[in-house]
């Protein structure tokens, strides 16, 4: 499969030395297609393959994910790599069965969890605004609903009265998370998963504003001295949040452009 020249070079430190690479993947608009309801993602067949292949040759293979590390696993369905879930607060190693979790935030999960219930009023429910539990995180969708502009409206508003109860929030791709008053952040699980292991290169590839977190902690990790070069790869969707095209080191054309840097990764 010929790549166009940037995404080959880009690519041509990992595959010249795949066991003192790293490959990092967000999974949502990434490895498994953007859908109407979250719980329906999956990763597809065709681009599975190529990531058992890359699992097997490359020093470390991780999906980052914003979901539950399980829940990032089971839409995968790939058990022998490394999960780092909830932003970076989980990480659920290759054949593992129990997640490891910050303690900190796990302090705060029935905090979150009491505030969820009592936020998803009957107006959220009339507007078909679903909530996804998260254990420290709460999540509030709104893509697929009837009047998406007044379903968004209503998030905002719960927004607001989030932050003035002392939570913080984050806005995804047509989602509003609610967390705990603590740095919870895709970099920092990057820089907690390779910290130390001896890797030249990695490279992370993510569609959406929290992916640039993980940009930035590998970015760190060049300038502490733990990587050799780190490759940033945004992927492109109708929602691409400009700030992400900004900051990528190239861009590829979605979930199927995933497929081929996975094609051309496994050799």
């Amino acid at each position: 499969m010929a790549l166009a020249p940037p995404l080959a070079d880009a690519l041509a430190p990992l595959i010249a030395d795949p066991s003192a690479a790293a490959v990092l993947l967000d999974v949502d608009g990434t490895l498994a297609p953007i859908v109407r309801h979250a719980d329906d993602a999956h990763v597809p067949e065709p681009t599975r393959m190529p990531l058992i292949r890359v699992a097997k040759r490359y020093g470390v293979v991780a999906c980052v994910s914003g979901r539950r590390s399980a829940v990032a696993r089971r839409i995968v369905s790939l058990g022998s790599i490394t999960y780092i879930g909830n932003h970076g607060t989980e990480v659920l190693r290759g054949g593992a069965t129990e997640a490891e979790v910050d303690p900190e935030v796990a302090e705060w999960g029935e905090r979150v969890r009491a505030w969820a219930r009592k936020a998803q009023t009957e107006e959220l429910d009339r507007l078909r605004v679903r909530a996804e539990d998260k254990q420290a995180i709460a999540a509030f969708h709104w893509r697929g609903a009837p009047d998406e502009p007044a379903a968004e409206a209503a998030v905002q508003a719960l927004a607001a009265r989030a932050e003035s109860e002392g939570f913080h929030t984050h806005w995804g791709r047509k989602v509003l998370e609610v967390r705990p008053p603590l740095p919870m952040d895709k970099g920092r699980g990057v820089e907690r998963l390779l910290t130390g292991a001896g890797l030249a290169v990695a490279l992370y590839a993510g569609d959406d504003r929290t992916d640039l977190d993980a940009f930035a902690g590998l970015r760190r990790l060049v300038e502490a001295g733990e990587l050799g070069a780190a490759v940033c790869v945004g992927v492109r969707s109708d929602e691409t949040p400009p700030e992400l095209e900004a900051a990528a080191d190239l861009m590829v054309d979605g979930p199927a452009g995933v497929r081929d840097l996975l094609i051309a990764l496994a050799g």
